[in-house]
């Protein structure tokens, strides 16, 4: 990326090249105040090489108050501003190599409805700098292979701000003249601007430790809105897991004398891995049993470990540019699923993992969005934190981890740390020090880098019964695009398991490497065709066309040595009959299905795993697999099946649910929590259960021992009622908004459950909530528990065949345009994935689209997506 390009233009990995300047410290001074915070930046500058370049600076949204070069004040006639850029000619620079910049300006956090760079967040102050916020505080080479030392000086009101707080570690603070106050920090890792972070306000502080392998003891402080302190040791505890895992698994220590974690309202993203200081969402900090479910507890601690593994895997070693950025996000996301994985079942995480994947990556490398884990093109670096950057690459960091194994992973991983610890790095990088380590040659595997889309696996079997020889042959295909005319063959890792069905033989495991376009292999030893189970552990994220019929998925769901197999052997079977009642409403759903639901019902063991093989495929997975979809048949179809399933196994059901009530306070309480509230969502769909969902919600919220209310099961309860519009919905939805009426993110759920209320009343009751005194499109988890909860999880309506509900989308999105366009951006996304269903949905949702491109002052967020949108 030139210095010299302008940031309203499309940037093309292509076109990087080393910055002209390098910035070597930075010393910050901010003076913070709601509506006018100075910020005087002092930058060490040096040129590269023989460049006679000029110093062309970022800045968003700022006032420019003075220039000083090398103690040297310059005139307007000595620089150039534009709405993006400051220019400092090479005419007005010295001659020497290095010198000092030193830039004072002024921003109105106050106003910064963007939530990016220095911004309010309730009382507090917040900076969220990741992509390119910086720019929005002071004058900046804002680049991720730009790093420099950091040394901030906040100042503030001591009695509005007492906890004053940067990157590294404080090294001064005092007190200043009209109740002011200081603290400094000094960072002494170099770092991009991306990870410099700033709070100020008035907290709870929760403070523990945590002794390193090597025996130094860092401070621990997470420090939340007042009030929320006992909420905050679930978190804590996490970050201590985390900390003693990244030592174990990898060797890796942390290197600052405290970590620090600010729990936020207002933030557009989970969390932020600032150097020593994380910003997080609040959702992902407060926990207690009361007011946070078991996948809140499990979300906290994924999303705290992910957070503090980027200490290394993002902060010591960053990226080159921002078209790497999977070099950190998929990496970190791969060792936080790794981590969870440890923690909890890993079967049922990695199923996790997958339904994620399945539901909405796929979608997006379907879509008009399409892009390799590393993109090539970018115009508004926002519309790039995507699944597939995260989700996706992280898959390919566990492919590669499953191509070279365990130990040359690890060797790999130390390798990558030698070479590169304290600079900015490219996917290449990565790569060639995980083939250095392992001795194995990746090249083809760097593909997956530059291919964009899901790879297509066609599976071919024949056995030759008088040789008892059974071949399996598999061909290859990444989807062919104007984009991607020509797409090369990509070097696939496939796990497969061969099902014995003869007394005496075991089942064949192999990990097999699909490098060509057609591939075969050969297996002996067989005196009948054995079953074959694909991509155990979803071994590379792929779609498969393999056509197996009923017998052979029961067979996988039965005696599957791999768990992620039988899971998805039952997940294929009732797939196709989705699909087959999807087309005919009057498909009859073969009784096997009920025989298999009983015997999954009856098996014992993991009851974790037990809910999700009885947990249907959502509408989006299903979307997913299919094309031409007419939504409201594929609702219907959902919602047929799973009648069929409540009225056919309804009786196991009950047993299993009331099993799991009596044995609720066990030490598996998360999953038995997770079967009975499976069970409950198939027997809520029986009219003579009806009263199960109201004594459910009832023992959960309304107990008089508070220490015995749950809001995992009140929440699948009312889950249940607003899913069937049962009697019992305005009661307790009125219930529940009295009694977490000043719990932030219990309404935050509240607000969510409305918007999945399946009534034709929906339109009138949204349009209430948008007027709610509670509700606030500047505050970004309030606009996605509403405008997004419902077009993602009310299918029916959300597509409704006037295309009420994408004139609903579209009005919000309008609206954030102007307030956030980060949050309208990441909104958009159920729309412009139009192109999988009929024809009289693709106009309807085409015309949304249409009238958000004609808005007045369209965000480069949300152009970027609606071109290409409007122009697939």
């Amino acid at each position: 990326m030139s210095t010299t390009l302008s940031d309203t233009a499309p940037r093309f990995l292509a076109d990087y090249r080393p910055a002209d300047f390098t910035i070597s410290t930075v010393n910050l001074t901010i003076y913070l105040e709601d509506s006018c915070s100075q910020v005087i930046s002092e930058l060490t500058i040096a040129r590269q090489g023989d460049s006679q370049q000029a110093l062309v600076l970022n800045g968003e949204h700022l006032s420019l108050v003075s220039l000083v070069l090398n103690n040297q004040a310059l005139s307007t006639e000595q620089y150039q501003l534009s709405e993006t850029l400051l220019t400092i000619p090479a005419s007005s620079l010295p001659t020497d190599k290095c010198f000092t910049l030193t830039i004072t300006t002024e921003i109105n956090p106050q106003e910064n409805t963007a939530l990016e760079g220095l911004f309010k967040s309730g009382d507090a102050f917040c900076t969220q700098c990741e992509a390119e916020g910086f720019r929005r505080i002071s004058y900046y080479l804002d680049r991720p292979d730009v790093m420099a030392t950091f040394t901030t000086k906040v100042i503030a009101d001591k009695a509005l701000y007492p906890y004053l707080l940067s990157n590294g570690n404080k090294i001064a603070s005092g007190e200043l003249a009209n109740n002011k106050h200081f603290v400094t920090w000094h960072d002494p890792f170099p770092k991009p601007s991306y990870l410099f972070a700033v709070v100020a306000g008035d907290f709870d502080l929760l403070e523990d430790k945590f002794i390193t392998a090597s025996g130094r003891e860092v401070a621990l402080e997470i420090f939340v809105d007042k009030g929320n302190l006992s909420k905050a040791k679930h978190a804590m505890v996490s970050l201590q897991k985390s900390m003693t895992w990244d030592e174990q698994t990898f060797g890796l220590e942390y290197d600052l004398d405290s970590y620090m974690i600010v729990a936020v309202d207002f933030f557009n993203m989970g969390a932020m891995e600032n150097k020593g200081l994380n910003v997080f969402n609040s959702k992902y900090v407060l926990a207690d049993s009361q007011c946070a479910t078991d996948s809140d507890y499990f979300n906290i601690e994924a999303v705290i470990a992910h957070e503090y593994f980027h200490n290394w895997t993002g902060n010591r070693v960053t990226c080159r540019d921002w078209f790497q950025l999977s070099l950190k996000e998929g990496l970190t996301v791969f060792r936080d699923q790794q981590f969870s994985a440890q923690m909890h079942s890993s079967a049922v995480t990695r199923i996790q993992n997958v339904r994620l994947l399945r539901s909405q990556q796929f979608a997006e490398d379907a879509g008009p969005m399409a892009h390799p884990i590393r993109p090539e093109k970018v115009l508004e670096m926002n519309n790039f934190y995507t699944l597939t950057v995260y989700e996706k690459g992280a898959e390919v960091i566990r492919m590669l981890h499953t191509l070279i194994g365990v130990n040359h992973f690890r060797k790999g991983m130390d390798l990558y740390f030698f070479r590169f610890d304290g600079m900015a790095v490219t996917c290449d990088d990565f790569i060639n020090a995980m083939s250095d380590a392992s001795g194995k040659d990746l090249t083809q595997f760097k593909l997956w880098y530059s291919q964009s889309g899901t790879p297509v696996i066609t599976v071919e079997e024949d056995f030759d019964q008088q040789n008892n020889l059974y071949t399996l042959t598999l061909l290859q295909q990444s989807p062919v695009t104007h984009k991607q005319p020509n797409p090369q063959a990509l070097h696939i890792p496939i796990n497969v398991e061969l099902i014995s069905h003869s007394d005496g033989i075991a089942s064949q495991r192999q990990l097999l490497e699909l490098t060509q376009t057609k591939q075969c292999w050969q297996f002996s030893g067989f005196s009948s065709k054995p079953t074959l189970a694909m991509l155990a552990d979803f071994s590379a994220p792929v779609k498969l066309v393999f056509a197996q019929d009923d017998s052979a998925l029961l067979t996988i769901m039965k005696q599957a040595d791999n768990s992620f197999c039988r899971w998805d052997a039952g997940q294929k079977l009732v797939m196709s009959y989705i699909q087959q009642l999807t087309f005919d409403a009057s498909y009859v759903i073969p009784d096997v299905l009920i025989t298999s639901i009983n015997d999954i019902l009856t098996s014992g063991g993991d009851r974790a795993f037990i809910a999700e093989q009885l947990s249907l495929p959502s509408f989006d997975e299903a979307a997913s697999l299919m094309a031409d979809i007419d939504p409201i048949a594929l609702t219907n179809a959902l919602n047929t099946l799973a009648s069929f399933i409540a009225q056919g196994a309804g009786q196991q059901l009950l047993v299993n649910y009331q099993e799991c009530q009596q044995s609720n306070a066990s030490h598996s309480a998360a999953a038995t929590r997770a079967l009975k509230n499976v069970c409950l969502s198939y027997l809520s769909l029986l009219p003579d259960y009806h009263y199960v969902v109201a004594e459910q919600y009832q023992q959960a919220t309304n107990n008089n021992d508070t220490a015995q209310e749950n809001m995992t099961d009140s929440l699948a309860a009312l889950t249940c009622s607003a899913k069937n519009n049962l009697a019992d919905l305005a009661q307790q939805l009125q219930h529940f908004e009295q009694k977490w009426q000043q719990t932030t993110l219990v309404m935050d759920k509240w607000f969510a459950l409305n918007a999945s209320v399946v009534s034709d009343d929906i339109f009138s009751q949204l349009n209430s909530l948008l007027a709610h005194p509670q509700f606030s499109l500047k505050n970004p988890n309030r606009a996605r528990s509403l405008i997004g909860a419902f077009a993602m999880n009310n299918p029916r309506y959300f597509h409704c065949p006037t295309g009420r509900g994408y004139q609903f989308l579209a009005a919000q999105i309008a609206k954030l345009n102007e307030i956030n366009p980060q949050v309208a951006s990441r909104l958009i996304t159920p729309l412009i994935q139009y192109k999988r269903f009929t024809l009289a949905h693709q106009q309807l949702m085409k015309a949304a689209l249409i009238t958000l491109h004609t808005l007045p002052n369209l965000s480069n967020d949300l152009k970027e997506k609606l071109d290409a949108a409007l122009s697939d």
